[in-house]
């Protein structure tokens, strides 16, 4: 029997990240984790004195803010909650 999730390991900037995620949601990490790289890169040379977790933050912040103008669209509540567990387990990755 196959198992519904599958073992993903992101790069996200200078951290990798392994992930169990659901087999059918594994694209949508790969693209969620390049989307993230990009937006790194992009504050990286707007700020290259800026410490990586400045960089992250602006990162986060412009991510954040995208959901919430989606969310005042159309109701986000699944991917809020995709976005929670994702938060849960890359928070766990660091700190392992």
């Amino acid at each position: 029997m196959l198992s519904d999730k599958q073992h993903i390991t992101l790069h996200l900037d200078a951290h990798t990240v392994g992930l169990d995620v659901p087999r059918e949601a594994e694209p949508n990490y790969r693209e969620a984790a390049q989307l993230l790289n990009r937006r790194f890169q992009y504050y990286l040379k707007l700020r290259p004195n800026a410490s990586a977790e400045q960089l992250w933050m602006y990162t986060a912040l412009e991510v954040a803010v995208a959901l919430q103008s989606d969310a005042r669209e159309k109701s986000l509540v699944p991917v809020e909650q995709a976005l929670k567990h994702l938060n849960e387990e890359v928070l766990s990755a660091l700190k392992s």
